[in-house]
């Protein structure tokens, strides 16, 4: 029977070595796996975090290996670039950081067995991802295990799969046809395999034995056996999603004179979908609103090397909030986060690493990554959609247009050659033109829209998407991407820019009146659920991070935002007052929003009633007068939350962003009506034909990097960016709070109409 070893304790390591070591190491630290070497460094900002060479050592005896004919060592994740050594021997070399891979290590397997990790997050331009907002931590951040097989066993070297690979097809209101493929190493006529169908109670629906030798072996290794047949389920129970995330187990046995030398086993769901223009998303034949989250896979202190428990508590915060479907962004995650989402019925939207810059040269990284994606996760019921890529820009007459097309219609065919049963999309960055072929090489696409952040106002996007809608109404659109930032920072007039919790309440409340009605959008994906490291950031007052999540980095609070969404998309009854973190308030008259679920709400100041609301959008308002010491409390029924509030003189400069290295407070920004600042996006200078002052402005500021010549062009799609946040995104340009007064004040002299 197979045997896996788990190999995460007590590695040596070290990031300070010119090449692998050839005995083990007595002086290196140890570390257990998971592992990040970026876990502190790369969520402080400046974006100096280690990118490099590192090495991971372990010595194991042959006694503590299990009797087996072959050994496979399996590598869940390890970023981005890695080689095995085994007794100095280097065994394979893999490119991609989010993937399971595996090296059949039999032959060199001896008493004493000295392995080494290579491990390697360089930059290049080969592997992807390179250019991105979020940090891409080195280190093998997943489990390692040797696996101990007989000679003939299921597959093991596909792509990182199971080697067992289902599908339901036909399913209806009463049946369904699961088809059932397996892959057998060195299988031998002597052999069959026992094909098992289980319910979610362990019961046994259904099974048959096959002994035929097979000869169907296409795009796979020698010696391997393909074993293809349908199984009938009646009365089938179907996966429906967060209403009942019902799940089958199929399980495979190789057995040889009736002895089981070798199982695998694996969970499915049986559903349907469809995604339509007009209707959106449908799930077995019903119209069931995707509506929901991002997820990075990182935790503050940790890099993404995350336990189970952490991601579980990632889990039980999305299904608390309400959402019903989760973008995972933007690489593959950990099977035990797609276990999770089969199980709590979460549709998702699962993507492969190739974002914001194209790289002629890793195409091939893109197909690769793509097919161990599809391999490794094809028997998810919760996946629906593959995701191409994300704010890739494809500009017509670019130099690298045509090429970006013909990347994305490879990636688009292998996908439908790959899986049938599911659909493409692609995440489009809000400047790509919506008459641009790139668009409609997906089944179906989602765009990235900042409004009310970056640009314009929120109250934008109801009328884009139907402007959308209505000029190409065959297409199926959705948000893969919106939101804004905001810490432990408050403010009564809150406005974009001051990162307080408010705007960002005031923010997410516009957005869902603006988004959630419109039937026809296939899903909406707030980003993101979570802040997460992006050591390139140095912005809100705390560096290295994206502060858009609506739960905190180290997920100690849940912004109020949080509950905005919460009293949309959830049932369980609650009622939440905002604004707890806000309690010295210099105003007479306060503003205090609670949000619930529930019908109706009343506010009590001190014991006194204030009033009895109701609201449509969940968002009820009350004016609150400021005096003294005042006891909040927000009642919906049997439901109560409690805050507090306090009379100041003066603003608490504790509510305030702070100034840390080249950030500005909001208040700094002189604005002059009808003229640009630091807050005017680029683009809007360039319409008014200022392009070539805006240059000259800026081109003390970025060096030599961009060219007089050709700055606007270099800038490309980050011109939709406002000033301030289009120099403070890009980690190798350094620019002083006096430079940004500087240029502020010389912007002012641009009009704007």
């Amino acid at each position: 029977m197979r045997q896996i070893l788990s190999l995460n304790r007590k590695w040596a390591f070290s990031k300070r070595e010119d090449a692998a070591p050839q005995s083990m190491p007595e002086r290196w630290d140890f570390v257990n796996i998971p592992h990040s070497w970026n876990a502190l460094d790369g969520q402080d900002g400046d974006a100096d975090y280690f990118r490099g060479t590192t090495y991971y050592a372990k010595t194991i005896e042959k006694f503590d290996i299990p009797e087996a004919d072959r050994y496979y060592l399996e590598i869940n994740g390890a970023n981005s670039s890695a080689s095995v050594y085994w007794n100095n021997q280097k065994m394979a070399t893999h490119h991609g950081g989010y993937s399971t891979w595996r090296v059949d290590v039999t032959d060199v397997i001896d008493a004493q067995n000295f392995i080494v990790l290579e491990v390697n997050n360089a930059t290049n331009d080969f592997v992807y991802p390179q250019h991105a907002d979020f940090t891409f931590y080195g280190g093998v951040y997943r489990d390692v295990n040797l696996i101990a097989v007989k000679n003939s066993h299921f597959d093991l070297e596909y792509y990182g799969g199971k080697g067992l690979k289902v599908t339901p097809r036909m399913v209806n209101d009463t049946d369904a046809i699961v088809r059932l493929q397996t892959y057998v190493k060195n299988k031998t006529e002597a052999q069959n395999v026992h094909f098992i169908i289980k319910d979610a109670e362990g019961n046994v629906v259904t099974e048959t034995y096959k002994s035929e030798k097979a000869n169907d072996a296409k795009d796979l290794a020698e010696n391997v056996a393909l074993i293809d047949l349908e199984q009938d389920i009646r009365n089938v129970h179907r996966w429906n999603g967060r209403k009942d995330p019902y799940l089958y187990t199929a399980v495979v046995e190789l057995l040889e004179d009736g002895v089981v030398i070798d199982t695998v086993e694996t969970r499915f769901g049986c559903r349907t979908f469809a995604i339509d223009p007009n209707r959106g998303f449908i799930l077995n034949g019903e119209e069931y609103p995707l509506r929901g989250v991002s997820r990075h896979q990182d935790r503050w202190g940790h890099g993404n090397a995350l336990t189970p428990e952490m991601h579980r508590e990632d889990m039980d915060l999305i299904a608390e909030v309400g959402a019903n479907t989760i973008r995972l962004a933007h690489y593959q995650h950990d099977q035990y986060f797609y276990d999770l989402c089969d199980e709590y019925g979460m549709v998702i939207w699962a993507e492969i690493p190739y974002i914001t810059t194209h790289l002629s040269k890793a195409r091939e990284n893109t197909i690769t990554q793509m097919k161990e994606l599809i391999v490794q996760n094809y028997n998810h019921p919760s996946i629906v959609v593959w995701g191409l890529s994300n704010e890739i820009n494809a500009i017509e007459g670019a130099p690298d247009d045509l090429d970006i097309q013909d990347n994305h219609r490879v990636l688009n065919e292998l996908v439908h050659q790959m899986d049938e049963t599911r659909l493409t999309t692609m995440a489009c960055v809000s400047s790509c033109k919506t008459d641009h072929p790139y668009i409609r090489i997906p089944d179906v696409i989602s765009y990235n829209h900042y409004f009310g952040w970056y640009s314009g106002d929120a109250t934008e996007y109801g009328p884009w998407f139907d402007n959308f809608h209505e000029t190409y109404p065959e297409i199926c659109v959705g948000v893969s991407e919106y939101g804004c930032e905001a810490l432990n920072w408050h403010n009564s007039n809150p406005v974009a820019g001051d990162y307080s919790e408010e705007y960002q309440a005031l923010y997410h409340e516009e957005s869902i009146r603006q988004l959630f009605p419109r039937k026809y959008l296939w899903a909406t994906h707030v980003w993101n659920m979570f802040d997460f490291g992006a050591d390139g950031r140095n912005e809100g007052g705390e560096n290295g991070q994206n502060h858009k999540g609506l739960v905190t980095f180290d997920r100690k609070y849940k912004k109020d935002s949080f509950y905005a969404y919460k009293a949309w998309l959830s049932d369980e009854p609650f009622v939440h007052l905002a604004g707890k973190r806000y309690v010295d308030r210099v105003e007479d008259v306060t503003k205090v929003t609670v949000y619930s679920n529930q019908p109706e709400v009343e506010l009590f100041a001190n014991g006194v009633l204030l009033g009895k609301k109701t609201a449509e959008d969940h968002f009820f308002k009350f004016d609150v007068t400021n005096v003294g010491e005042t006891t909040l409390v927000a009642v919906a029924g049997d439901l109560k939350d409690e805050g507090f509030i306090r009379k100041v003189e003066e603003e608490n400069p504790a509510y305030r962003l702070l100034e840390r290295g080249a950030v500005l407070n909001w208040w700094d920004i002189i604005e002059v009506d009808g003229y640009a600042s630091l807050n005017t996006r680029a683009r809007d200078i360039i319409d008014v034909g200022a392009g070539e002052k805006l240059g000259d402005l800026l081109h003390p500021l970025l060096g030599d990097g961009f060219p007089m010549s050709s700055i606007l062009n270099t800038l490309g799609n980050m011109t939709i960016l406002r000033i301030i946040n289009l120099l403070n995104g890009m980690s190798d340009v350094k620019v002083t709070k006096e430079q940004f007064m500087e240029l502020n004040a010389k912007l002012n002299e641009i009009k704007l109409n």
